[in-house]
């Protein structure tokens, strides 16, 4: 009988079949998800060609978008221009227009939660929204008109992105929508950027403090002065129709913040004959960048630069006949006053020997997935009440504040009538109705006109000791009683020098009749700025964005010498002595590739933490005039009651190398040739959403970050956090023109105009920022992608 044939050939299992089609439809799952997902996000994508109607205008305006996103948007009429704008703008940032009216009016919590209480009830003290709304009555009906609609483009673009689920992939991680926009979130970003700008309260408080922990002796010599005999931007004589008929002399106090520069330079001093304008205003860098460069044209207006997000018209820039830029003046514009408070009326505060009734606000905090907190603000004759913030939950007075921008102003008046202006005169009429930041204004004419205002609202003080610290708010004798006239602000035009520069140092010499401010910039950047303007008369656009990207370090260069003269006769261990010969032999260049800026920044950290340690943490938080307070006390090292208390300057400098070079060497290393600045100090533009997790990072902050030349000091401004070297404050935007052909502008917006991650013009600019490539934008000669905004079909 035959035997039965064997298969020997393999089995298959059906198991394995089951198992690859499970694994192709997973496959075919992701795909579609990635695909779904993708598409989801690219509908968010602002709309750059095709035809989009848009029943609220009037006539169709052509929006060209040139080939670094910049919209060129043209337009028949004014109000179809600003219709226009407003969708615009709405298309390339409307979540950071979200966030920015939330911030403003102390509402983030409603968005994103519990984390933004504190925040929010900051906010609402101020009552920047408030103050927004006491603004609006105070406009012209023409400005309403603007707003409205502006205000009426964002909607457009708001209800279209909803209708078409294309809202901006944020909204989504945030589980939130945008409500309609209103005229009010625009005048309130308006007073956030006189926030940004500051004033001087929390060097008021650290004054205070100081007073009631610290010796006299001691406490005073931490309210720092302008060194002597260093630069001011108006040189004693070239002041304009202001009498020179007083004896008052400010003491000074630096600047706590990093702030910006700008100069005009004359034909005198140009390779063409015609003027040289640069500005770049120095802000938080992070994405989306806090500038929009847009281009502008209609009837009676054609005008390019820069605006915040969520503002009408054009703040900084140029048209055809006018070039103009702005530094921050830093006048003391906020005061602090003492408050007696009537013992069994809590909202009752002494005036004139009589108890007034203050003010109580309902401010109700509503927050996501959280219970409203019943919040309410208290403001007496003098302002809101501020205690819980000034003197970090310790209860002691109760304070109040008084603030210029918490008055009616009425800035979108004054950057409408600058946009058109042609000459200086119109020009300054403008400024007029500008009344809050007061910043430093430069300007410059196709007619061959340069000139400087330190423009803004300025309250008079008889004595300029009386803004160093709180007043007694129930004394009349120290309420602001008036403002410098408009006529009497500093001015200057077409000075005998050939060129006006600012770097947020002193505006004026001591004969000037009133007082500006007791807290200034170093004036490191305006000297070098200066040396730089001074001995060239063959200038060109090259030449003034080299003088941008400037990284001369002259507080290296005054105080590596000190140092190296202290430490002469002192035993240095050997990296010691590498690291002080090192900065001996700089060339004082804050360069990437270059150890010495990277020792010397930790030095002065190191020093300041030595000099400052006793300094109790919740009053050293409002220390912000740290860096130039301590340049003083080394000045003044041989009488420094600070300095003498910590054994001396030999024992603070000896003890600030051991500390720099051991923490530098455990970093990066024993060998000194392979320390680098670039290896610590770097910049990235953080998005605000990419530190909520890795994922989110990836996408919206996938660069790595990039060594970056400059520092606080240097022109190229470059501030950093000193824990991670992360640049986060710096040039916002870099800004040249010649006057030659005032239609052609030159400009930087770190790190590029889009607000949406997958746009090609979302950090292109990056690479631009750190190495000062320019781009080129014409208001004449536009090309780019063409979109059309057509009113409904009749």
């Amino acid at each position: 009988m035959a035997q039965p044939e064997i298969d020997t050939r393999p089995k298959k299992h059906p198991w394995k079949r089951v198992v690859l089609i499970i694994f192709a439809i997973l496959c075919l799952l992701v795909i579609g998800l990635f695909l779904f997902i993708n598409h989801f996000i690219n509908r968010s994508l602002p709309d750059i060609e095709g035809t989009i109607e848009l029943p609220i205008l009037e006539d169709e305006v052509v929006v060209t978008t040139d080939e670094n996103g910049v919209p060129h948007i043209q337009a028949t009429s004014t109000l179809d221009l600003f219709t226009a704008q407003g969708y615009v703008q709405a298309q390339n940032r409307l979540f950071q227009m979200e966030l920015s009216r939330h911030q403003a009016s102390g509402t983030l919590s409603e968005i994103i939660g519990e984390d933004m209480i504190e925040n929010d009830k900051y906010f609402r003290t101020l009552g920047l929204r408030r103050a927004a709304e006491k603004s609006y009555d105070h406009y012209s009906d023409e400005a309403k008109q603007v707003l409205q609609a502006f205000t009426d483009g964002v909607n457009a673009y708001i209800e279209e992105a909803k209708e078409n689920r294309s809202l901006p992939v944020e909204f989504t991680l945030l589980g939130s929508k945008p409500d309609e926009w209103t005229p009010l979130d625009s005048l309130t970003i308006g007073k956030y950027m006189a926030f940004d700008l500051g004033g001087h309260w929390e060097q008021q408080a650290f004054n205070y403090e100081l007073l009631n922990n610290f010796s006299d002796e001691k406490a005073y010599e931490l309210f720092p002065h302008y060194p002597e005999n260093r630069p001011t931007i108006i040189e004693e004589g070239e002041i304009e129709n202001v009498e020179i008929a007083s004896n008052i002399n400010p003491t000074i106090i630096p600047n706590p913040f990093n702030g910006s520069n700008n100069w005009a330079v004359s034909g005198d001093k140009t390779k063409n004959g015609l003027p040289l304008l640069a500005d770049d205003p120095h802000l938080g860098l992070a994405t989306p960048s806090i500038w929009l460069q847009m281009h502008l044209e209609a009837e009676d207006i054609n005008v390019s630069g820069v605006i915040f997000a969520g503002i009408p018209g054009i703040i900084l820039g140029h048209n055809e006949s006018i070039a103009w830029g702005v530094t921050n003046t830093g006048p003391d514009v906020q005061q602090l006053y003492i408050e007696k408070q009537h013992p069994e009326h809590e909202h009752k505060f002494l005036f004139e020997d009589e108890w007034k009734e203050a003010t109580v606000i309902d401010e109700p905090i509503h927050v996501k997935d959280g219970e409203t907190i019943d919040y309410k603000v208290i403001e007496t004759r003098n302002g809101p009440i501020i205690s819980e913030f000034a003197q970090k939950g310790r209860k002691k007075e109760v304070l109040s504040l008084r603030w210029t921008a918490l008055d009616p102003t009425t800035e979108l008046e004054a950057i409408l009538d600058m946009n058109r202006a042609t000459n200086w005169r119109e020009f300054e009429k403008g400024l007029e109705k500008f009344l809050v930041p007061t910043q430093n204004f430069v300007f410059a004419a196709k007619d061959g006109t340069i000139a400087y205002k330190a423009n803004g609202r300025i309250p008079i003080y008889e004595n300029s000791d009386d803004a160093l610290l709180p007043l007694p708010g129930w004394d009349e004798t120290y309420e602001w009683k008036d403002y410098i006239p408009f006529s009497k602000l500093p001015k200057v035009i077409n000075p005998k020098k050939g060129f006006i520069a600012t770097a947020n140092n002193k505006v004026v010499s001591n004969d000037y009749p009133y007082h500006i401010s007791n807290v200034w910039a170093q004036p490191y950047r305006y000297e070098r700025i200066a040396e730089v303007l001074e001995n060239n008369d063959d200038l060109t656009v090259e030449d003034m964005q080299d003088l941008q990207m400037d990284t001369t370090n002259l507080r290296a260069k005054e105080f590596v010498p000190l140092f190296e003269e202290t430490l002469s006769d002192v035993n240095l261990s050997a990296p010691e002595r590498e690291a002080l010969d090192r900065l001996t032999h700089w060339n004082f260049k804050d360069d990437v590739n270059l150890a010495e800026p990277l020792i010397f920044h930790h030095l002065f950290d190191d020093i300041e933490q030595i000099i400052y340690e006793d300094i109790p943490n919740d009053i050293n938080t409002f220390f912000k005039a740290k860096s130039q307070t301590t340049d003083e006390l080394l000045r003044h090292a041989e009488t420094s009651q600070w300095i003498k208390d910590k054994g001396g300057l030999k024992k603070i400098l000896k003890q600030a190398f051991e500390q720099t070079t051991k923490k530098l060497t455990d970093k990066y290393g024993e060998d000194m040739d392979k320390w680098a600045w670039g290896d610590y100090h770097r910049v990235q533009f953080q998005h605000p959403l990419s530190s909520v997790h890795p994922m989110l990072e990836y996408f919206f902050n996938r660069e790595k970050p990039i060594p970056v030349d400059g520092s606080h000091v240097t022109p190229m401004a470059a501030s950093y956090e000193q824990t991670t070297g992360e640049v986060d404050h710096g040039a916002s935007w870099r800004f040249v023109i010649d006057m030659q052909d005032p239609t052609v502008g030159y400009h930087i917006v770190g790190p590029g105009q889009e607000g949406h991650f997958k746009s090609q013009w979302y950090h292109d600019q990056m690479d631009d920022w750190v190495n000062g490539t320019f781009h080129q934008t014409d208001i004449t000669h536009i090309e780019g992608a063409e979109l059309i905004l057509t009113p409904a079909s009749k």
